[in-house]
C-alpha cells in the first residue's frame, strides 16, 4: 500500500474486529495514524495492541458506545488529543440481526436504528461541526448493497442503511461548501462474523462476496483519491445494484427470485448465526 496517507489522523468506529479492524489495519499501513473505538472495551485494546504490532504504526484504542453522544463526543475528544488533531471519521460500527420482521423484538430493531442510524448520524454530526469549523475533513461512512436495494428477512437493517446512504448522499453536498467531504461504501456480503450462516448462490457470491479487506481498500482508496460520493464493493456489484435498481420493482423483485439472492437471508442456518447473534445482542 505504500504510505499515501502519511501522517493522515483518522478515528474509526466499530473497529475491534471485522471490516473496522481491516480498515485500521489498512490505514496504518498506509501511513495513517490510527484511533480505534468500540462497544468491546477488552477486545479494542486487545487489537489495537495487535495492529500497532503488526503495523508498526501506533493504532490507540477507547471504548466507544456510538449509541451515546456524550460518549462519542469523548471518543472523538480523545482522538484528537491522541493524535494532535483529527482528519477523518470512519463510521463502520454496526450490527446485522436477520430473520423475520414479524419475529423481531423491538428491542432488536431499536438496537439497529440506534448502533446502525442514530450511531451514523450522531458521529457524522459532531465530526461535521469540528471539519467545518475548520474547512477540512472526510467522512467516510459504511452502508451496504441492502441500502440499496432490499431482500427479505432482513427488513430493518435494510432501513438503517438505506438512512446511511441517504444521510451521507445529502451531507455530501451539504458539507461541500466547508470543503469537508462525505464518502458511503456499500460492500456486498463481507466475510466476516455478521453473514455467518447466510446461504448466498453462486452469482451472490460472484458479484456480491467480499473479504473485509477489499472494504478496507475501498476506504483507503476514498481517502487517497479525497473524493466523496458512493462506492459499491466490489465493483461489479455496482453494475448489477445499477442495472436492478433501473428495473420497475415487480420485475427487479422477479429477476431477485430468479437468481437466489432473495434465498441469502431467508434460507440461513440459524445455528451458525447463533454465535453472532448473541454477541450482537450482548453489546
Amino acid at each position: 500500500m505504500g504510505m499515501r496517507l502519511q501522517g493522515l489522523r483518522v478515528a474509526v468506529t466499530g473497529g475491534a474486529r471485522g471490516i473496522g479492524r481491516a480498515t485500521a489495519a489498512a490505514l496504518a499501513a498506509s501511513g495513517a495514524r490510527v484511533v480505534i473505538g468500540d462497544i468491546d472495551d477488552e477486545a479494542v485494546a486487545v487489537t489495537a495492541a495487535q495492529l500497532t504490532d503488526t503495523t508498526g504504526a501506533e493504532v490507540i484504542g477507547f471504548r466507544l458506545d456510538v449509541r451515546d453522544p456524550e460518549s462519542f463526543e469523548k471518543f472523538l475528544d480523545l482522538a484528537e488529543a491522541g493524535l494532535g488533531g483529527l482528519d477523518v471519521l470512519v463510521n463502520n460500527a454496526g450490527i446485522m440481526p436477520t430473520g423475520s420482521f414479524l419475529e423481531e423484538s423491538m428491542d432488536t430493531a431499536d438496537r439497529q436504528v440506534d448502533i446502525n442510524l442514530r450511531g451514523v448520524i450522531i458521529g457524522s454530526k459532531f465530526a461535521a461541526r469540528r471539519f467545518a469549523a475548520r474547512r477540512s475533513g472526510h467522512i467516510v461512512n459504511v452502508a451496504s448493497i441492502l441500502g440499496l436495494v432490499a431482500t427479505p428477512d432482513i427488513a430493518t437493517y435494510a432501513a438503517t442503511k438505506f438512512g446511511v446512504v441517504g444521510l451521507s448522499s445529502a451531507l455530501h453536498q451539504e458539507l461541500a461548501q466547508f470543503d469537508v467531504r462525505v464518502s458511503t461504501i456499500c460492500p456486498a456480503f463481507v466475510n466476516t462474523q455478521l453473514i455467518a450462516g447466510l446461504s448466498p448462490n453462486r452469482i451472490t457470491r460472484l458479484i456480491g462476496f467480499v473479504e473485509p479487506e477489499d472494504v478496507a481498500r475501498a476506504v483507503v482508496a476514498a481517502l487517497v483519491r479525497r473524493r466523496g460520493g458512493l462506492r459499491v464493493v466490489p465493483r461489479i456489484g455496482g453494475f448489477a445494484i445499477a442495472l436492478l435498481t433501473s428495473m420497475p420493482e415487480a420485475l427487479r423483485i422477479r429477476v431477485g427470485r430468479s437468481l437466489g439472492s432473495h434465498d441469502t437471508v431467508s434460507k440461513a442456518d440459524m445455528t451458525q448465526r447463533a454465535l453472532y447473534l448473541e454477541r450482537a445482542d450482548r453489546n
